[in-house]
């Protein structure tokens, strides 16, 4: 069996949790593109993948009919590789770390930014490929400020910093910038209705959505970005209208919109999708003489695993798979561009898996093998047509939880809760169900003023809870396993796993051939850095 073939096979097996052992990768010089776009589906490992291919072949109302989805269309034109993604002295990697490996070829220290493992600076691809005098891009539908594209130009100690994230970013001069996260960007005042702060910044964003202010002080980086040549956009309709010269674009006040919300809205959505920003950028900096380095991150692939959400996933790998399926129509012709497809880490341990529960009836199959007796599989294998009602789904797991904590205290039971998921999901719960789900008990990981555990009563997760480490948002980790039977899904985890990725290069088969390798994420960016700029 070729290669690709085996490799694409692979994509609809159930999680391989341990990495696999591997020499390290040694760095070679390769010859020069002009242009390298980096797509970053975070969160993204095999089974992921395997998700997304599964749908588009094997639901019975797939939208991709007949067709490939555009990352079988980058396989089959590309080489592929696997990438190990842990930093020094550890198993498994952060978003932070992980991107600033892919970003500086040079290994990184946990949560930490655009920082090498003993804590210093490093310079990354983006401000190298930048001093050459090409244009340089970073789009996501996360904050601009979140740890992956603040990896790429921002150098600080914890990918919490998000306020001097911010600040660097404002004073690298990187041509595009494209994603959320206003409130890092304007002053504290700024939260404040009726204030001169709150009436400017309503004025600058043309009242696009609400917003509040995380900053501690009274800088407003959206002027000192005017100021300093870009011009500021807040919706689609605006982003659509920039035809050439620097652009920040920021089009929501914490994250972008999610896939499913994106989806439901439509064409009445203010927020550009995924594929729109790419375009953009893609436009933009490729008319610099000189070439571009652009970073595309589909950030909530990651998100949807962290809360186990079956269906937003989907929703999020087919965000992605327009993304890419944009990059490869741009491409189509070009010979001075590669592409790298990859991911930092994987999220969740997903996987589809045959239980003992919904067992298939006898059925009467025509093969002489059953002339005289009934096809009784022992277990349920999965229905193709779960992939459908996967599909179906019409909120995340996080808009029903927000709905919910929105209304009044009184309003708050197992009977609303199984009503707005019921109204959401085509995976029915029970008000019993939804009670568990609610639950809350001693959170026996509890740390005093900790970030993530410093709460004394969590949802009560009652196997590998040490593995579900987002307090409330343990609530959405219930419900995937309330609907678990039904969806033959199973998740290993709320955090990351040591899951090898995979990585795949699509342009000129000289740039693109030594990437066809197990290497560690280090050395997939130091092969970035030596195709684009021959170092």
């Amino acid at each position: 069996m070729p290669p690709k073939v085996l490799l694409r096979g692979l994509l609809l097996l159930v999680p391989v949790i341990a990495a696999l052992p591997c020499a390290a990768g040694e760095n070679h010089e390769l010859p020069q593109v002009k242009n390298l776009i980096l797509l970053i589906g975070d969160g993204m490992g095999p089974q992921q993948m395997g998700l997304l291919t599964a749908y588009a072949h094997q639901a019975p109302h797939t939208i991709y009919a007949d067709q490939e989805t555009a990352l079988e269309q980058a396989m089959d034109q590309g080489e592929i590789g696997l990438v190990r993604t842990a930093p020094p002295g550890v198993l498994v990697t952060d978003s932070a770390a992980a991107a600033t490996q892919l970003a500086s070829g040079v290994a990184a220290g946990a949560e930490m930014v655009g920082v090498d493992a003993a804590g210093d600076p490093v310079e990354t691809i983006l401000e190298k490929a930048q001093a050459a005098g090409k244009a340089v891009g970073l789009v996501t539908d996360t904050r601009l400020t979140h740890g992956t594209p603040a990896a790429f130009a921002a150098h600080r100690a914890h990918r919490s910093e998000e306020n001097a994230i911010a600040t660097d970013l404002v004073a690298s001069g990187i041509d595009v910038l494209l994603g959320g996260g206003l409130r890092h960007w304007i002053p504290e005042q700024a939260g404040k209705e009726g204030s001169a702060a709150h009436d400017e910044i309503q004025h600058l964003t043309g009242g696009a959505y609400a917003f509040s202010s995380k900053r501690k002080d009274n800088r407003n980086l959206l002027l000192e970005a005017r100021l300093d040549g870009y011009r500021l956009v807040f919706n689609r309709e605006e982003l659509s209208k920039v035809n050439s010269g620097k652009v920040l674009g920021l089009f929501g006040n914490e994250s972008m919109s999610d896939a499913l919300t994106k989806r439901s809205a439509g064409a009445m959505t203010a927020e550009p999708t995924l594929a729109e920003m790419t375009r953009r950028a893609l436009q933009l900096l490729s008319q610099r003489e000189a070439g571009f380095f652009l970073m595309v991150e589909a950030g909530q692939i990651d998100w949807a695993c962290h809360n186990n959400d079956t269906g937003s996933l989907l929703a999020e790998m087919l965000q992605m798979d327009q993304s890419l399926k944009a990059i490869l129509e741009w491409m189509q012709g070009r010979e001075d561009t590669l592409l790298v497809v990859t991911a930092d880490h994987e999220t969740g341990g997903f996987g589809f898996s045959y239980s003992g529960s919904h067992l298939p009836r006898p059925t009467r199959l025509k093969g002489n093998a059953f002339a005289d007796k009934l096809h009784q599989p022992d277990f349920n294998f999965g229905r193709p047509g779960t992939l459908d009602r996967l599909y179906d789904q019409k909120e995340s797991y996080f808009t029903i939880f927000r709905t919910f904590d929105a209304l009044s205290k009184d309003q708050q039971t197992p009977a609303r809760l199984a009503e707005l998921v019921n109204a959401a999901l085509p995976f029915p719960i029970t008000e019993a169900q939804a009670a568990a789900i609610l639950r809350r008990g001693p959170n026996r990981l509890y740390v005093k003023d900790h970030r993530y555990l410093g709460s004394k009563e969590v949802p009560q997760i009652m196997d590998y809870a040490d593995f579900y480490v987002f307090g409330d948002n343990l609530r959405m980790n219930l419900l995937a396993r309330a609907v678990a039977a039904d969806q033959n899904v199973v998740w290993a985890t709320g955090t990351h796993t040591s899951t090898p990725v995979i990585a795949i290069a699509v342009g000129p088969e000289e740039a693109r051939k030594a990437f066809g390798r197990m290497m560690h994420a280090t050395d997939l960016g130091k092969q970035m850095q030596a195709t684009l700029l021959g170092r």
